[in-house]
């Protein structure tokens, strides 16, 4: 078998026995394209059951020649580990040539984050006399205010908010569920949006298949990452803030307010969607409360 053949097995694999989502799959398959490719171009014939460390240690070094960061690196090196674990588990292998092998040590530093009086003027800056501007509002609410990914987001539904409860359920990586309070602003805004501004003149209804999600271009069809991207590039420069942000950046300050403010780690772990409490604790070191008490009380708007 080729390396193309293991490559699309393992790609079936993490979409059906671990729920991935095709972005991940995607990125785990590029990393073992690109280690065929280097073998391709050392001339070396080996098959992936073949594969000794010291082929890996090969590639790593030319990965690292190549001026990679050690993140990428470490990100790669990862992938190719999750293949030889799938080799292992389906006993194409009976030893694992990467057990050995560590990654580069990444320093953990703390990701960009807005201030609240920025995260405001972001706000102020939009024009609600537009139809775009209560939708753009709305997004930007939601995004700050229960701390979505950019891909939660463009694919939340309709019947996933729970006005009444004052929750989202959405779903995460791994097509995981999880169920996010709103606060009050973000609520009040999704509310205007949909019942005042959403498929209604100048825009144009839903189209079919995309009835139910919640945010929607002027054309009545699901609004894409790159939209999102785009909207709050406009607005950082029309407020003339120097950083370059990106949806990311939301959740990064929803996360970092928070506990600022002195909320519970597992609790944001836990709105986040994070696997890990380690993955939470690039953000500070405090513990304390509790889910819906955190929002209430923490966040800046509640």
């Amino acid at each position: 078998m080729t390396w193309a053949s293991y490559t699309k097995q393992f790609a079936h694999y993490l979409k059906l026995e671990r729920s991935l989502s095709q972005n991940s799959i995607d990125a785990y398959t590029h990393d073992i394209e690109l280690l065929a490719r280097f073998l391709e171009l050392k001339k070396e014939e080996v098959a992936p059951p073949a594969l000794k460390t010291k082929h890996i240690k090969e590639f790593l070094k030319y990965v690292n020649d190549l001026g990679m960061s050690a993140y990428s690196q470490a990100r790669i090196l990862s992938g190719i580990k999750a293949f030889y674990k799938y080799l292992l588990f389906e006993e194409r292998i009976t030893t694992d040539p990467t057990e050995l092998i560590e990654g580069p040590k990444i320093g953990r530093k703390l990701p960009d984050t807005l201030s609240y009086p920025e995260i405001e003027k972001l706000f102020e800056a939009i024009d609600l006399s537009k139809p775009e501007g209560g939708r753009n509002r709305a997004i930007l609410e939601v995004l700050y205010g229960s701390g979505l990914r950019v891909s939660e987001l463009v694919n939340l539904q309709l019947n996933n908010i729970y006005f009444d409860i004052g929750f989202i359920r959405v779903i995460g990586k791994g097509n995981k569920e999880r169920l996010v309070p709103v606060g009050r602003d973000a609520q009040k805004y999704l509310k205007i949006y949909i019942e005042e501004i959403r498929g209604k003149y100048p825009h144009k209804a839903p189209q079919k298949g995309n009835e139910s999600f919640v945010f929607l271009n002027r054309h009545g069809k699901k609004l894409t990452r790159v939209m999102v991207f785009t909207i709050i590039k406009n607005l950082a420069g029309a407020i003339g803030l120097k950083k370059t942000i990106s949806p990311h950046t939301f959740r990064h300050s929803f996360a970092t307010h928070l506990i600022e403010g002195g909320a519970d780690l597992r609790a944001v772990q836990e709105m986040l969607g994070h696997e890990s409490i380690t993955t939470t604790e690039i953000y500070t070191h405090l513990d304390r409360d509790y889910l819906r008490q955190v929002i209430t009380e923490f966040h800046p708007r509640r």
